[in-house]
């Protein structure tokens, strides 16, 4: 049964049918003997070190979870500190300000609310995915029952504690926030989320621990765990009251949370939804005019112009695989200082690498009151591209068409495009054929995920129009 909520990068399923209260104690043991164990293999040996930060989101499952998580936990040895409801990106904060060895929040993001599940990070909160430990998470887990846990964790349980550490997180996201002495109204959609809580302890109530802002709510209600939308703000259709708000509210700007805060995406003054793309090459000169010559990563399914943007703003641009957890390493690895990924994920040098919904908010606020000029305008030049968006493509031999995608489009070829792997294949003939794409497989399902751009609609329609039959059959869902 374990196995079938194992994902790549989490655990995540239906409660109580495919995830209990009993995977839950034995993910808690499972995860405390990993990191405890990876602590001691590095040579960590500080107090801190036997500590396990465990959050939770405002899903009904929630509290029966993060107990037998946390009792797991003690079950091996570890110190747990609770710190209770709070954003995913707030336990990434809570493992480098105490120093500890890892922590997991309870979550199942975006997904429906009879879903939940559990985001393990290790130290300085570095994600665990399926080849960084979350595959030993499991491996415990199947291994240990409450019969023979105390044999295996040496007959010490370790304690639980419950500690706020809102004042401390507070300060650091308000760190990113400067109005310039500016007026800003903003409309947030909790999507009745963990951003119904973050919103106003780090803003206040309605925006009011920031001068000159003003936040209109919309679903910021979280207590019983349902939703007025599904907590996913990459759906358009998600997005509609918040666009009728924006613009009833005349307001500077739109920001829609998903279920556990770590992501968002925005709405211009005008209602109009702003690829994630796009405000990351508008954010990499942000932070670019502070540090000339860093790096930035963004997702390789992103827009031509992030690339152009990053090198006109002084910057080093890296393409990264896509995922947060390939992010954040690349991040970390190449000392970057900012990144940003199509799903929503914004990433932060000055945040320990780590992805931040939060501070997301706070930069963008700065960047709109810096500028002083409307998102639309800001948007506007690096929109230049015309973009497919993901269009996905049902077909068995997966493999077989990304090898004749390869073969017709390579090197000697009448297109003659480079090709490269990172992640899928992607064929770049933009400088002399005006279009380049990216083909990934699914990891579940029988898809090819096709991400294409060009310089002209007509172009990109020819493209998309050659390339179908080779992917398979179009689905559009």
């Amino acid at each position: 049964m374990l196995g079938r909520i194992f994902k790549a990068y989490d655990v995540r399923g239906t409660y109580p049918d495919l995830l209990n209260d009993q995977m839950a104690w034995q993910i808690g043991f499972g995860v405390a003997k990993f990191l405890i164990g990876e602590a001691k293999a590095a040579g960590e040996t500080t107090p801190m070190m036997r500590n396990v930060i465990v959050g939770r989101d405002m899903r009904t499952s929630s509290p029966a979870l993060s107990k037998e998580l946390i009792s797991g936990i003690n079950t091996f040895g570890a110190d747990v500190i609770d710190v209770g409801l709070v954003d995913t990106s707030f336990v990434y904060f809570a493992i480098n300000h105490l120093d500890c060895a890892g922590g997991v929040m309870v979550t199942a993001s975006h997904n429906p609310p009879q879903y939940n599940g559990f985001k393990v990070s290790k130290r300085k909160a570095k994600p665990a995915g399926e080849s960084t430990g979350l595959g030993e998470v499991r491996k415990h887990a199947a291994m240990v029952e409450r019969t023979n846990a105390t044999n295996l964790a040496g007959g010490v349980s370790g304690r639980a504690e419950k500690r706020d550490l809102w004042p401390a997180y507070i300060e650091h996201v308000m760190s990113f926030l400067d109005l310039h002495g500016k007026k800003l109204k903003v409309v947030v959609d909790a999507s009745n989320g963990m951003a119904g809580t973050m919103c106003p302890k780090i803003f206040g109530k309605n925006g009011s621990n920031v001068p000159g802002l003003t936040i209109a709510e919309l679903n910021f209600e979280n207590s019983k765990g349902q939703f007025a939308h599904e907590p996913n703000p990459l759906v358009a259709s998600n997005l509609r009251q918040l666009q009728d708000a924006v613009v009833k509210e005349k307001a500077d700007l739109g920001i829609c949370f998903d279920g556990d805060a770590d992501r968002c995406v925005v709405v211009d003054e005008k209602g109009r939804i702003v690829g994630c793309d796009h405000l990351t090459a508008v954010l990499a000169r942000h932070f670019l005019a502070d540090a000339p010559g860093a790096a930035v990563i963004y997702d390789l399914r992103s827009t031509k112009a992030v690339e152009e943007e990053i090198k006109n703003a002084g910057g080093r641009p890296l393409r990264g695989r896509v995922g947060h957890v390939f992010m954040k390493a690349l991040l970390a690895e190449q000392r970057g200082i900012f990144g940003g990924e199509l799903s929503g994920h914004f990433y932060f040098r000055d945040n320990f690498n780590a992805d931040s919904g939060a501070i997301a908010m706070a930069t963008v606020l700065s960047v709109l009151a810096k500028t002083g000029k409307k998102m639309s305008e800001l948007i506007k030049p690096v929109t230049r591209y015309a973009q497919s968006g993901e269009i996905n493509f049902e077909i068995e031999d997966k493999d077989g068409a990304l090898a004749r995608l390869k073969q017709t489009y390579g090197p000697g070829t009448a297109a003659n495009a480079t090709i490269d792997e990172l992640d899928g294949v992607t064929i770049d003939c933009f400088a002399s054929k005006g279009w380049w794409c990216n083909v990934r497989k699914s990891n579940t399902e029988p898809l090819l995920r096709l991400n294409a751009e060009a310089k002209t609609p007509a172009t990109l329609e020819k493209i998309i129009a050659e390339l179908a039959p080779v992917l398979g059959k179009r689905v559009d869902h």
